[in-house]
């Protein structure tokens, strides 16, 4: 008996596979799709600081670092939606000569693109001219750079209506998707929230660093991780950080990072500090952060794709204190594993991580949910067979190596666009 060839999946991604969401889902995925028999996993992405087991990694240079918001990576990053017009088309060529280069070696039977942006043009090409179909999969950070700036819409407009399927992580990214895109594309878009690697995050753990390291003599804490940027509204937990009854640890780093230290100094906020950025030397100390904290927290005041770290709290049977924004309602529900409040609103923020910090049997209550609903909905096992079925209806082949979908003229305002070119 002849054995089955594998097929073969090239990931496209423009960011390193860890220190932001998209490049963590990356790597998870690849990882988890490449124990599937019958299949073969390698990634196109920049540099990496670590090991990746058994996947293989083809370089994606660029003339510069270029990112949606920043990167903890490169701490000197453009901005796309400040790119000029060479820069764009500086920053494609070298997108398209590395996928090219890893498409002759690996000769792939299906693309999978991170992001709604260069990458999904550079699939499109691809397709053309080597007849590989593609997938993406949106995180929402593309998404709001089209809507910032506008010359972004075009082209993946057209790429979308040849992608073989378009997963969202959300119903909100969904929505957004079609808002800035048109819905000449509803009928591809399938909704898949993000994985977590449960194998990996216990409901409980030791703490062995960080109490010793942090003086945590078991004083209530309030954690918040992520960038330091407008967007996680931590300026909002920084202004209600005197009214929470506990101590306050801030992991991550960003342009804000110093903004925010000043304005706890001026609000006279002594029990909130700023841990900066842990990278994966330090992955221990977060971990531990997680399961020590009684209230994990996530003020965003935009429209969160999903959010990696609050599955990741959830997973250590860590309550969450939320805003109503993007697909953060998917993950936490009000009064089961968390509050959800308004956004910019600090009042709200901390009433609701007092009322979890002063009541252990809510609190209790709230750490077993948070944990059963990653363990029922959120595991990548879960994801990736879902991902599976996806791939095996995508693959090349010769009936549907080229298909398309023409858009129809959209009737949104930030579509009105056809007249700008790059």
């Amino acid at each position: 008996m002849l054995k089955k060839e594998n097929k073969k999946i090239l990931f496209l991604q423009a960011f390193p596979l860890q220190g932001c969401g998209s490049g963590i889902y990356t790597r998870e995925l690849a990882t988890e799709i490449n124990k599937e028999k019958n299949m073969k996993v390698a990634v196109v992405c920049p540099e990496i600081r670590e090991n990746v087991s058994n996947l293989k990694i083809y370089p994606l240079e660029s003339p510069f670092h270029v990112s949606f918001t920043s990167h903890p990576d490169w701490p000197v990053s453009h901005l796309y939606k400040n790119l000029s017009s060479k820069e764009i088309i500086d920053v494609y060529k070298s997108f398209l000569t590395g996928t090219v280069k890893a498409v002759e070696d690996f000769q792939p039977d299906l693309i999978h693109v991170q992001h709604v942006s260069l990458l999904l043009w550079v699939a499109n090409v691809i397709k053309s001219i080597y007849g590989i179909n593609f997938i993406v999969t949106t995180h929402g950070t593309g998404i709001v750079t089209a809507k910032e700036q506008k010359m972004y819409i075009p082209l993946s407009q057209d790429a979308l209506s040849r992608a073989r399927k378009i997963i969202a992580v959300s119903k909100d990214n969904k929505q957004r998707l079609v808002d800035t895109f048109g819905p000449d594309f509803i009928k591809k878009i399938s909704v898949m929230p993000s994985g977590i690697n449960i194998e990996k995050l216990t409901a409980n753990s030791p703490i062995k660093i960080i109490n010793k390291k942090y003086g945590l003599n078991g004083q209530k804490v309030v954690l918040f991780a992520g960038k330091l940027t407008n967007i996680k509204g931590t300026e909002y937990l920084v202004q209600a950080a005197k009214d929470i009854k506990g101590d306050i640890y801030v992991i991550g780093d960003g342009p804000e990072k110093k903004n925010l230290e000043d304005l706890a100094r001026k609000l006279g906020a002594t029990n909130i500090k700023f841990l900066g950025y842990m990278g994966d030397e330090s992955r221990k100390e977060l971990l531990e952060f997680y399961y020590r904290a009684d209230v994990f927290v996530a003020p965003s005041v935009s429209e969160e794709a999903l959010g990696l770290v609050i599955l990741e709290a959830m997973a250590c049977s860590t309550p969450i204190v939320a805003t109503k924004r993007g697909g953060i309602p998917s993950l936490v529900k009000d009064g089961v594993n968390g509050f959800l409040i308004k956004s910019k609103n600090s009042k709200q923020l901390a009433e609701a991580c007092n009322k979890i910090l002063e009541n252990d049997s809510l609190a209790q209550k709230m750490k077993e949910n948070a944990r059963k609903i990653v363990e029922e909905k959120f595991s990548w096992q879960r994801v990736a067979q879902r991902y599976k079925r996806i791939y095996q209806q995508s693959f090349t082949n010769p009936k549907n190596g080229n298909e398309s979908v023409k858009p129809k003229p959209h009737s949104s305002p930030i579509n009105k666009i056809e007249s700008q070119k790059i």
